[in-house]
């Protein structure tokens, strides 16, 4: 009995939390304290809670669109430049074979950040535009994940997620900036994105290693630190109501 109990633990933490070697280390030899294994099991943990929050990240903000029925105060070349950002951390994750732990809230939250770019096109009255956009990502999308795409493409692509972050958010922060409030910006939004970046730090450096990666969420936090900031700086300035044309 004892031993089917301890095979099911094993099935459910190795490999999804746990290397094996890690799991011999805890249960095996009882070494809870194993520094090296501790590591990874918080990286493993904190990495499977990004991805599984980031379903639920942006949808605050898809809601809050739909319910105002205006995309006012988002900026839409800020929403595309983080959608290359997501597109580039996605590619590049896939092609280079990193564990899903440590990437896969950007499919998530690229399929979101694509929604709301069309909500934010259909609510400008460009809606044929925001179709169009549509069919051309995925096409863009197929071509990065083919076979035929050099990885020193994919490589440059994920270098540029910096200065697209940076440009990106610093659009946003100037849009908040010149309105004097943040319009339809989701707070629950933009505070879990700045947690989740910050968190991104410490995984993608114990489970990548990647110093692309990593210096990509630094850049990343330190600029959805400013847009929280902002948030809390306008928090109960409210976007003026425009009245309707009768």
């Amino acid at each position: 009995m004892a031993a089917e109990a301890d095979g099911l633990l094993k099935r459910v933490l190795v490999p999804i939390l746990l290397p094996e070697k890690c799991y011999d280390q805890f249960f095996v030899q009882w070494d809870l304290l194993h520094v090296p294994c501790l590591k990874i099991l918080l990286s493993k943990g904190l990495g499977l809670g990004i991805v599984a929050g980031s379903l639920l990240v942006k949808l605050p903000q898809v809601f809050k669109i739909l319910g105002a029925k205006s995309a006012e105060g988002l900026s839409l070349q800020s929403v595309m430049l983080e959608l290359v950002a997501l597109t580039g951390t996605m590619v590049y994750s896939i092609v280079n074979n990193f564990p899903f732990s440590s990437w896969g809230e950007a499919l998530f939250l690229m399929l979101q950040t694509v929604t709301i770019c069309f909500l934010v096109l259909h609510y400008r009255g460009q809606t044929v535009k925001g179709v169009a956009f549509l069919v051309c990502y995925a096409l863009v999308l197929l071509i990065l994940l083919s076979p035929l795409m050099p990885l020193a493409v994919i490589t440059i692509l994920q270098a540029s997620n910096m200065p697209s972050v940076v440009v990106g958010k610093l659009l946003q922060a100037a849009t908040n900036y010149r309105n004097g409030h943040t319009g339809q910006l989701s707070a629950i939004t933009v505070l879990l994105l700045f947690g989740g970046s910050l968190a991104r730090i410490f995984t993608s450096i114990q489970e990548t290693g990647d110093p692309l990666m990593a210096g990509t969420f630094v850049v990343s936090s330190l600029c959805n630190g400013l847009i929280a900031a902002q948030l809390l700086f306008y928090w109960n300035v409210k976007a003026p109501h425009k009245k309707k044309k009768e």
